[in-house]
């Protein structure tokens, strides 16, 4: 079923037009020698790069990022919820951190299923037992414990400073108005968020002495101050009160899990990306390595004949997303095979050049046996060319929309991100299949595909996007506008783009993104194509290979965006 979703970007906000910022006007991109940090919120690239200011690395500026993002972006940062961060150092140590949600131990396949084992609407999305059990807070200590340069302390103090006391952009003021009717469901969101009924507008001072309360108590205590203690209690204490599931032994039982980063090219460039049960690595390798051997001249940028390979690409990669993928830690997924650049020559065979193929045609391609809405992404490059791509969720935008009582969190609702019902359509309207089923101590499948480009064995490029399923496609047309078509990183991340995901049959597309004369061609091919607002919110640096400048751009489609360098 259709939703319509809750959105950050204010209602008008278009797509801008795919041409060069010379035509636009689109500024260049953010330049700076020693370092960049790119994030949804000023003030939280500020406090990152507040961070390498003060010596600090670029594991420090991405976890001071990401808690400030937990205050001033309150429908996506968070420490209620989960993601990946892809942690690439100077010295060539790579490391995959996945502090993806889990499965509460209570949780069971059906628990969201009626009587008549239907869905029931609305339980797998608002309030507590929507939550699956955090891996924010885990997963930035442990990244900054292993990487980290400056104390503990010292990262986490900007956004205590901030959660005391900040600027309320008309950004935030825009998106607590549209999640409104959400929101007042709860009433400690109500009290908290939307001061009680009274709106924050722009301009505006919001504090948040629960949630400084609640960081201090982590800046203090590390990881312990989130999974032990007062803040495990009066969590836990919410959750029995108010029918969620998550318990003090879940939280002390939480763990971070250290994955290889999955490695592929794409001409002559090795793509560093997330591994499962993030998705969003492998089906972006499977679609770049299927479109590689075609030639795209940079004339033929926004052409039919190369939207209709890309679209094409798309279907394939993910029907096979719907069915081979879920935690590594309870089934088999046939990662190598499915990036594997020979099973990509029998993808290839199956694209027709001349016309669309039906996503009711297309089956998985291996033979037997076998998002945020609202998300955030942060990107971060330092003086020593230690490179962070972090994509943090709570999935839905203000996850459950439920504040937990004396905290300050707003808890995830990430446990729809699971097959509800394998076969039937998520909040994103993917089709899932049984090995996404829920179990208890499992992480749900993810299309966050944090990912970093290097270029004769250096950075170079650092990129990746909020936008559900939409996420893969996006980090992957940022990549090719810069590699393919010769783009600057500002102008890769600012063009438009398109997505397809097997099911439904149809192209979304960015308003103004296709010409009519290419719509034309697409729709006598048999394309389905709906036009859109916009898609993702892509955070990019570029190290430029001659002089080391780091170059970061912000994504326009998201008016608060800041790359800040250094």
């Amino acid at each position: 079923m259709e939703r319509t979703f809750r959105v950050l970007v204010p209602f008008g906000l278009l797509a801008l037009a795919a041409v060069s910022s010379a035509q636009t006007g689109n500024p260049q991109p953010v330049k700076g020698k020693r370092g960049m940090v790119v994030s949804d919120e000023a003030l939280a690239s500020e406090a990152g790069a507040e961070m390498l200011r003060k010596g600090g690395n670029a594991v420090d500026a991405a976890v001071a990022t990401g808690f400030a993002l937990a205050v001033v972006q309150p429908a996506a940062g968070n420490i209620g919820g989960g993601g990946f961060m892809l942690v690439r150092m100077a010295d060539g140590r790579t490391v995959f951190l996945d502090y993806r949600e889990v499965a509460p131990k209570a949780a069971s396949r059906n628990m969201y299923l009626d009587g008549k084992g239907e869905p029931v609407p609305g339980a797998s999305l608002f309030g507590l037992k929507a939550a699956g059990v955090p891996g924010s807070v885990m997963g930035m200590h442990e990244a900054h414990r292993r990487f980290g340069r400056l104390p503990w302390r010292q990262v986490v103090e900007p956004s205590v400073r901030l959660a005391r006391g900040f600027r309320v952009s008309a950004t935030l003021a825009n998106a607590l108005m549209g999640s409104r009717e959400d929101l007042e469901k709860f009433p400690e969101s109500k009290r908290v968020y939307l001061r009680g009924g009274n709106l924050y507008k722009a301009g505006e001072t919001m504090r948040l002495p629960d949630l400084a309360r609640t960081l201090t108590r982590i800046q203090q205590r590390g990881a312990d101050g989130f999974y032990r203690g007062e803040t495990a209690r009066l969590i836990a204490q919410d959750m029995r009160q108010r029918g969620g599931l998550i318990t003090e032994q879940d939280l002390a039982d939480y763990r971070v899990r250290l994955r290889e980063p999955l490695k592929g090219s794409y001409r002559g460039h090795e793509i560093l990306t997330a591994p499962p049960p993030s998705s969003g690595g492998a089906v972006m390798l499977q679609m770049m390595n299927v479109l590689e051997v075609y030639p795209m001249p940079r004339a033929e940028y926004g052409s039919a004949r190369r939207t209709h390979l890309m679209i094409e690409a798309m279907k394939l990669a993910f029907a096979d997303r719907a069915e081979y993928f879920g935690d590594p830690e309870f089934v088999q997924v046939p990662t190598e095979k499915l990036i594997d650049k020979a099973y990509a020559t029998d993808q290839r065979r199956r694209i027709d050049a001349t016309k669309a193929t039906p996503s009711a045609t297309i089956k998985p391609g291996l033979s037997r046996p076998r998002e945020s809405d609202h998300t955030t992404h942060y990107s971060v490059v330092d003086s020593d060319g230690n490179a962070v791509s972090c994509t943090t969720t709570l999935n839905m935008s203000f996850g459950s929309t439920d504040t937990v009582r004396g905290t300050g969190i707003l808890m995830n609702n990430e446990m729809d991100d699971f097959a509800v019902k394998p076969g039937t359509p998520n909040g994103f309207g993917l089709v899932q299949g049984e090995r996404n089923a829920i179990q208890p101590g499992k992480r749900p499948l993810s299309s966050m595909t944090p990912t970093i480009v290097l270029r004769d064995g250096k950075p170079f490029l650092v990129v990746g996007s909020p936008g559900g399923p939409t996420i893969i496609n996006t980090v992957m047309e940022v990549i090719l506008n810069v590699i393919d078509y010769g783009m600057d990183v500002q102008q890769a991340v600012n063009a438009p783009r398109f997505h397809h995901q097997w099911l439904p049959d149809v192209t979304r597309f960015e308003r103004y993104g296709l010409s009519p004369d290419t719509l034309s061609i697409l729709r006598s091919m048999g394309h389905k194509l709906e036009e859109r607002g916009t898609q993702g919110i892509a955070h990019c640096i570029a190290i430029d290979p001659k002089t080391g400048v780091r170059k970061g751009a912000a994504d326009r489609r998201y008016p608060d965006a800041r790359a800040i360098g250094q």
